[in-house]
Parts: structure tokens; sequence; C-alpha cells
């Protein structure tokens, strides 16, 4: 391992005991380096290449919770309420977001309706339910081994939460029809948007190295205590 520039004066960091949850491999050159306890605001960098290790966010985890209570309940109002509606000769017919999916089915596009069923409303359930558990447990004293579990699966449903392309099909759909019927937008589809938002948010707010940081991975009386003297570079 090599030698970096210690986080604070005056302290030998290398008779220190190496702190696991401190370690790090950088994602461009492979160093495996100790991480700094940085404060709010400031970057770690790989003291080899300058890629940034660890962005540590204000408040991560207080801030990501209130997002995600926020996110779960556009959740439920996205799939609860009609998403649109057409008028069509002075018929009107509104339909939600699961109603779309179970359309495609009667109309014998089984895979499509899987896909949008599984894309817009299991995956972000999935995502946004598994964050609100990491969440919780990595609130306690001393947060259990399966935060970590449920973290790792995280990325999952994150990456298949495809909302976003979901309403930029609905709004090429709307251009195309826009000239046979009249389109009412229900109340379902503004909620979509703010939750785009949301989730864009939880992203640049949420740290998952702080979680790591906090789970038990084994009993209390036998985890190393954390100093503050672990070396790397630090950038503001």
């Amino acid at each position: 391992m090599n030698e970096s520039v210690p986080i604070r004066a005056g302290s030998n960091p290398a008779n220190q005991a190496p702190v696991a949850a401190a370690l790090a491999a950088c994602p461009s050159c492979d160093l495996l380096q100790r991480l700094p306890a940085i404060a709010p605001g400031e970057s770690a960098c790989c003291p080899r290449c300058g890629t940034v290790l660890w962005r540590r966010r204000e408040d991560s985890l207080n801030r990501t919770l209130a997002l995600a209570v926020a996110a779960a309940i556009l959740c439920l109002i996205a799939n609860a309420v009609p998403m649109l509606g057409l008028t069509v000769v002075g018929r009107e017919s509104f339909t939600t977001v699961t109603g779309g999916a179970e359309k495609l089915w009667e109309n014998g596009q089984h895979a499509v309706a899987l896909l949008v069923f599984f894309a817009a409303v299991l995956a972000p359930a999935v995502q946004i339910g598994l964050l609100l558990l990491v969440l919780v447990g990595a609130r306690r004293k001393f947060p259990p081994r399966w935060v970590g579990t449920l973290l790792r699966h995280f990325p999952f449903a994150r990456i298949w939460s495809m909302i976003e392309v979901m309403l930029l099909g609905v709004l090429v759909a709307l251009t195309k029809i826009a000239d046979y019927a009249t389109v009412i937008p229900g109340q379902a589809l503004f909620a979509l948007f703010a939750l785009v938002f949301v989730l864009a948010a939880i992203q640049s707010s949420f740290d998952p190295r702080e979680v790591w940081i906090r789970i038990q991975w084994m009993r209390p009386d036998a985890r190393p205590a954390a100093t503050g003297t672990m070396r790397g570079e630090v950038s503001a």
C-alpha cells in the first residue's frame, strides 16, 4: 500500500490498525488505500491517479430518508389515480399505469406488458422500498447485516427503474394522437414527473459508504475503533 499525505498533522497512520470499512481500491488504477475521515462536502481522491474515491454528502441519511418518504408517497399516488384520459366524439376514457400494462396484455403484447409493468411499476417500488429499509436500518445504533444485503441489491432495482423512459414514450404518443382526440392529463402524470426529480435528488444525496461504515459486521466489543487518523488525499 503506497503512502499518502496524512489527513491530520502529528498522527502516525503507519502505527494504526487497519480499518476494513476505510479500505478502498481505486476503480481507475486499482490502488488499495485507506480513506480518510473527511468532513461533509469534501472528497477523498486517489494519490496515484487523482480519481475521486468518496465524496461525502451533507447530512446524507436524513436528507435521503426524507426524499425516500416523498418518493414512496408519489409512487402510491402515481399507481392509484388515473394517469391519462382521452376524449373522442364525446366519450371519455381514463387509464392508470397498471391499466396500460393490462391493456397491452389483453391485446396479446405479453412481452411488452411485462416490461412496462416491471420497469414502470415494480422496479421503482422495489427501489424505494429497499432504500427505505436500508435507511431505517442504518439509523439503528448497531445496524444489522441484512442492511448490507439489501444495499447490495439496491443498484439492480435502480438500473431497471425506467419511469423517465415511460414518460418519454407517453409524450411521444400524446403528440401523435393529439390530432385525433383530446388528451386529459391525470394526477398520476404529474406525480410521475415529480417522482423522476425526487429519484434524481435521492441519487445526488445518498452516500452508500456511510451505510457500509455503520453496519455491524461483528460483535460491538470486537469492532475496531475508527480513530480518524486514516490517510488519503483530501480535496474540498
